[in-house]
């Protein structure tokens, strides 16, 4: 018997004529994450398949298959030619010594005399009559044996099914750039969009001395977790000391925060256009802290022409940390090192701010010369 690895791809069924690119693109995808592994990679109707790997390396190559955006599931499966004694036989091989067990079959291949609900029924006959360990449970069972017989003329058997993270291929939809803090949200954001197609590229704004160089290793680390899901990403580290400095200086402090992000996210667009991002992403939730109101998103937005897509906008917090910790990012969120969203922190921040109010005390600054000015100083880390 011949063990695969099958690969199955979900939301990408539901495209028309394109449907062809999409496969094409999560192909790529998957050459590139296994390309360290011995082994081949290639299309059947429906599924990828991988065969001719080391079994010692299924472990991993299984690992880095379930952090592929646009795969739905994965199965270890012995690939057999098509034949019907051959498929009870290795069925009865493959199942457990005892407990309960169904069969489960799909019949890709109509040109097989056997129907899939026939299928089922003999080879579960014949595994009870060779095993009397084994009971039948079509409901809720131990373990199910799955056979597809496919229209290469093989036939898969296996016991396994992994989720994968689902979603569309990394290059389908465009490019984004992030906003990374140091927090537990924007990584989770970005791996959100990540998730549906989007290759990203993040920003980070450090206000060194305020902020210590260990809070800037940790957005370096967090960006290092979210290249496992979507390959390459550059990582522009902008310096924000003087910018927040004025602001400070020269701006009433209840309304320092709606500022700050106003002066964030004109960075955020410079830097976006000039590498070919066609939207910025952020880690807000509706209402989570005083500038995620509906008034300050809508004040910030207003700075830009972007667009600006917020995937956790309707979360609630313990869903965003349950991803976080799911995609590994959250210990590294945690740690105690400060970014520069939480220094110079008004006591009593505006929750509502006016629109005119803001562009008013904005006045008294030069924003075109200190966007420009962050923007020729910023850092490129490659990731």
């Amino acid at each position: 018997m011949n063990k695969k690895i099958l690969i199955r791809y979900g939301e990408i069924f539901l495209k028309g004529r394109n449907r062809k690119y999409f496969i094409n693109l999560l192909f790529e995808n998957i050459k590139k994450a296994l390309k360290q592994f011995k082994g081949d990679l290639k299309i059947i109707q429906g599924r990828f398949i991988f065969e001719n790997y080391n079994a010692e390396d299924e472990k991993l190559i299984t690992k880095i298959l379930t952090k592929i955006a646009g795969i739905f599931s994965i199965s270890h499966a012995y690939c057999i030619s098509t034949d019907f004694e051959n498929i009870k036989k290795t069925a009865l091989s493959i199942c457990d010594n005892s407990g309960t067990f169904r069969i489960q079959t799909k019949r890709a291949d109509k040109t097989f005399n056997i129907s899939s609900m026939e299928v089922s029924s003999k080879v579960g006959a014949f595994v009870l009559n060779n095993n009397e360990n084994l009971k039948v449970d079509l409901f809720k069972p131990d373990f199910t044996v799955y056979i597809e017989i496919r229209e290469d003329g093989n036939t898969y058997l296996y016991k396994d099914e992994i989720y994968g993270i689902k979603g569309m291929p990394v290059g389908s939809a465009g490019k984004g750039l992030l906003m990374l803090s140091g927090g537990i949200d924007s990584p989770v954001a970005g791996y959100m969009m990540l998730r549906r197609g989007m290759t990203i590229d993040a920003i980070h704004f450090h206000s060194y001395p305020y902020t210590s160089e260990m809070a800037k290793e940790k957005v370096v680390d967090l960006a290092k977790k979210l290249t496992v899901y979507g390959g390459c990403i550059n990582l522009y580290v902008v310096p924000f000391t003087d910018i927040q400095l004025q602001i400070h200086e020269k701006c009433d402090s209840t309304h320092l925060v709606t500022i700050m992000r106003r002066f964030m996210i004109r960075i955020a667009e410079k830097i976006a256009r000039n590498v070919n991002a066609g939207a910025i992403i952020t880690g807000e939730s509706l209402g989570q802290v005083a500038s995620q109101t509906l008034q300050g998103i809508i004040s910030t937005d207003d700075a830009v022409n972007l667009p600006v897509f917020r995937p956790l906008i309707a979360f609630d917090k313990t869903d965003i940390m349950d991803i976080a910790r799911n995609i590994d990012t959250y210990d590294i969120s945690i740690l105690p090192y400060e970014d520069c969203c939480t220094i110079f922190l008004p006591e009593n921040p505006v929750i509502k701010p006016k629109l005119d109010n803001v562009k008013k005390m904005e006045e008294a600054l030069d924003i075109d010369l200190l966007v420009d000015t962050a923007v020729e100083n910023t850092e490129l880390i490659k990731l």
